[in-house]
C-alpha cells in the first residue's frame, strides 16, 4: 500500500502530475528512470542557484520562442540531454514551464514510491554533523520500515531541537515549541 493509503501508488494531480507520470512510464519503459531523475535534479539545482532561470520558467511575459531557445541554451550549457532534456524542451513548447518545478517534485515521488523510498523532511536550527545526520536516518529508517531520503532544512528560527515530517506524521522536538509551550501554560497559571 501506498503511502497516501491508496493501492494504486503516490497521488499525483494536475499538470505536473500527469507530465511526471507520461515522464515516469517512458522512463520506466525505456529502463532510464536513474538517469531521467539524475537529470531533472540537476536542473531542479539550476532552478535554485539562478533567479533568472526561475524568472525565465515562472513568467508568462516571455514569448514561447524565447523560452524555448532560452531553455534549449540552458540544457546545452549544463550537458542535460536524454529523455530528461527533451522533457524539458517539451514543457517549454507547450508553455507548461510553470509547472516544471512540480513536475520534478511529482517525478521524484514517483520513483520514491517505486523504489520503496519515504521522505522525510527534518527541520534543524543549524546544519548537524555528518554521524548526527545519520543517526537520524537509522532512526527514520527503523520508524519507517524503508530507505529514507532525507531533506534537510535549516531553520534558525527554531533555536534548537529538530521538527520532523515524514508522510503525514509531524514530531516537533524543537526548542521553539517547548518555550511556546511554557508562555502558554504561565499565561494559564496566572
Amino acid at each position: 500500500m501506498a503511502q497516501n493509503g491508496s493501492e494504486a501508488g503516490p497521488l499525483v494531480a494536475g499538470v505536473a502530475g500527469r507530465y511526471a507520470s507520461a515522464l515516469f512510464e517512458l522512463a520506466r519503459d525505456e529502463r532510464q528512470i536513474d538517469a531521467v531523475a539524475e537529470a531533472l535534479n540537476q536542473f531542479d539545482g539550476l532552478l535554485k542557484e539562478s533567479a533568472d532561470l526561475r524568472r525565465l520558467v515562472r513568467s508568462p511575459a516571455f514569448t514561447p520562442g524565447e523560452q524555448e531557445a532560452a531553455i534549449g541554451a540552458v540544457l546545452d550549457r549544463a550537458g542535460i540531454g536524454g529523455l530528461a532534456g527533451n522533457f524539458i524542451r517539451l514543457a517549454a513548447s507547450n508553455r507548461r514551464l510553470f509547472a516544471l518545478p512540480g513536475m520534478i517534485a511529482a517525478f521524484r515521488s514517483l520513483v520514491q514510491d517505486s523504489k520503496g523510498i519515504v521522505r522525510a523532511e527534518v527541520r534543524v536550527a543549524e546544519r548537524p554533523s555528518d554521524a548526527l545526520i545519520e543517526e537520524i536516518k537509522a532512526s527514520l529508517r527503523d520508524i519507517a520500515k524503508s530507505d529514507i531520503d532525507l531533506d534537510l532544512v535549516i531553520d534558525p528560527s527554531l533555536i534548537g531541537g529538530l521538527v520532523v515530517r515524514m508522510g503525514s506524521r509531524m514530531i516537533d522536538a524543537s526548542l521553539k515549541t517547548k518555550l511556546n509551550g511554557i508562555r502558554l501554560a504561565m499565561r494559564a497559571a496566572q
